[in-house]
């Protein structure tokens, strides 16, 4: 239940972060908008890093190059949201956001990618996603 509580709260957040971004953008440019949200979530980051005091800081040397700059993948999706949002609007930009994500989340799980343990699909999953997919022509009616 934890988990899901903390999806649940990640989500509204996303959503959250890419409407107020939308609006940034407009006053101020999309790169703009992404370079301040990039450094006011950094900030944030380092507060909370400062308060809570957890995790090894030392272990910093032992993550591969490539997963150190996946903060940096941060800039592009806000681009992209905030370009989707101002084009389709905020619902179908958010329905497509997470159908690209459960796409490509798919076929990591489903390979092993990242160094994510491999995960059977059945079935039910794909029907699940092929749902999703439906429900967003739906929403573009």
């Amino acid at each position: 239940m934890k988990g899901i509580i903390y999806a649940l709260l990640g989500g509204a957040f996303i959503t959250l972060q890419g409407v107020a971004n939308t609006t940034i953008g407009k006053d101020i440019g999309t790169w703009q908008a992404a370079t301040l949200t990039q450094l006011t979530g950094f900030l944030a980051a380092l507060l909370i890093l400062m308060i809570v005091r957890d995790g090894n800081r030392q272990g910093i040397k032992q993550v591969k190059p490539l997963y150190r700059i996946s903060g940096a993948f941060a800039a592009v999706i806000i681009f992209n949201e905030v370009t989707a949002i101002e084009t389709i609007g905020a619902t179908v930009a958010i329905a497509v956001l997470l159908i690209a994500q459960l796409g490509l989340t798919f076929l990591i799980d489903k390979n092993g990618w990242f160094e994510v343990v491999k995960q059977n699909m059945k079935l039910p999953q794909f029907i699940g996603l092929g749902l999703m997919i439906t429900g967003i022509v739906v929403l573009n009616l």
